[in-house]
């Protein structure tokens, strides 16, 4: 099976929300649709209909929007990270943000049709998926409270404690434009928060 380290992973991720049966998890592995993407390789664009799920195995996804031309960057996805669309099952909502490839990815990909047979056939899975989805729109909530609430050093400094390996990862100016300042700007706070180290 190609990718089967890859694939049993991803099925031992479900397995941490609650114990998998065998034939779950091979299910789980079998009906994993992984595939490779180039660093740049655009996912989505703004204004096109999301048609998958993913869930990041290797790599780093940037999510952005344009604003008068220039880049936003809102989130990015790292492994073990679900990049899933905001609208219900079944709705035809263009995306009015860009989905790229920061790194070589790889992911898996999914969508309402794969997943439903799945859960058809394994009932118990559909517990298990809802645990997951509650789990990333968790998380999600709570990075966008502290995105709201925090200053751009805080959100510097939650990246540094939380998410420390993106620093390293992605080029300065995407961190700076996801914390809501200029490169210049954010040369200055890590700066300042070298000198108070």
């Amino acid at each position: 099976m190609e990718y089967a380290k890859e694939k049993e992973a991803f099925a031992d991720y479900f397995g941490r929300f609650k114990p998998l049966l065998p034939e779950e998890k091979a299910a789980i592995m079998a009906s994993a649709l992984m595939k490779h993407f180039p660093k740049g390789h655009l996912l989505l664009e703004e204004g096109q209909i999301a048609s998958y799920t993913f869930f990041v195995i290797k790599g780093c996804v940037r999510q952005f929007t344009l604003i008068d031309g220039e880049e936003k960057t809102t989130h990015f996805f790292t492994e073990e990270q679900w990049i899933i669309s905001t609208s219900e099952p079944g709705e035809q909502v263009k995306s009015t943000y860009f989905l790229q490839c920061t790194e070589d990815c790889l992911l898996v990909l999914g969508n309402n049709e794969q997943s439903d047979e799945l859960l058809t056939k394994f009932p118990r899975l559909e517990r298990i998926s809802r645990q997951v989805l509650e789990h990333e729109f968790l998380r999600q909530q709570s990075l966008q409270t502290s995105y709201i609430t925090a200053s751009p050093e805080q959100r510097y400094q939650q990246l540094q404690e939380t998410h420390s390996n993106l620093l390293l990862r992605v080029p300065q100016y995407q961190i700076a434009s996801y914390i809501g300042v200029k490169p210049e700007t954010l040369s200055r706070i890590r700066k300042r928060l070298s000198e108070k180290s």
